[in-house]
């Protein structure tokens, strides 16, 4: 549910500060993510490659590790953070690129089973829908395709989740929910029912990220 500081214009506006210093500040922290992500997705595909929609693209950090086999198009709520992707692709000569554009990930402007795989990097906590935005995940990656998700998931109990609930406040302004939990992901396959869980794992080297894949049945 959008509310109080957690809406799609507020989170525009985050992520756009964000821009100028978000790869020097993320950049390493989210690397092993986003390496595990990647490999997911192009085993997806297979050899001979295929369409992946990276949602969240963010400064485009990356698309220079994708096979050029592969076809990306990626999508991103802020402009700032997309400007910044779109320089890399011309400054790296990245042509299996094949589109960047701003986009809502809970309303996607793509047909049905247009990509054979959904990656989204550390974006499903920091969207106000997130069910309708996994919706719109299923509903653009084709039958046997593959949704990856790979995120921070809020811990269940223990004093990790009590310090999640009290730094939501901050990190919402900031543009994520730390306390959101693996719980929420599993009711939405189960409301869906047109995915299977193929996945779960954590990602080295201190887990503090989850890797999820889901097949579109």
């Amino acid at each position: 549910m959008t509310s109080g500081a957690f809406d799609r214009d507020s989170i525009a506006r985050a992520y756009g500060r964000w821009a100028p210093i978000y790869d020097a500040v993320w950049g390493g922290v989210f690397a092993p993510g986003r390496a595990a992500s990647i490999a997911a997705a192009e085993r997806a595909c297979g050899p001979a490659g295929g369409r992946i929609l990276e949602v969240g693209v963010g400064t485009g950090i990356s698309l220079p590790d994708y096979r050029r086999v592969n076809r990306i198009t990626g999508i991103d709520i802020s402009a700032p953070m997309l400007r910044r992707a779109q320089e890399r692709v011309c400054e790296l000569g990245l042509h299996n690129v094949e589109a960047l554009s701003v986009m809502d990930a809970a309303n996607l402007a793509f047909p049905g089973e247009a990509f054979d795989v959904v990656v989204a990097q550390f974006v499903i906590t920091a969207v106000p829908d997130p069910d309708k935005t996994l919706d719109e995940f299923a509903r653009v990656v084709r039958k046997g395709g593959e949704i990856i998700l790979v995120n921070h998931l809020g811990a269940e109990t223990g004093p990790r989740a009590a310090f999640e609930a009290a730094f939501a406040p901050l990190a919402k302004r900031l543009g994520w929910r730390p306390e959101f939990r693996f719980e929420r992901i599993e009711t939405w396959a189960g409301r869906h029912g047109g995915v299977k869980m193929l996945e779960r794992r954590p990602i080295p080297p201190m887990g503090q990220f989850t890797l999820i894949r889901f097949e579109r049945l």
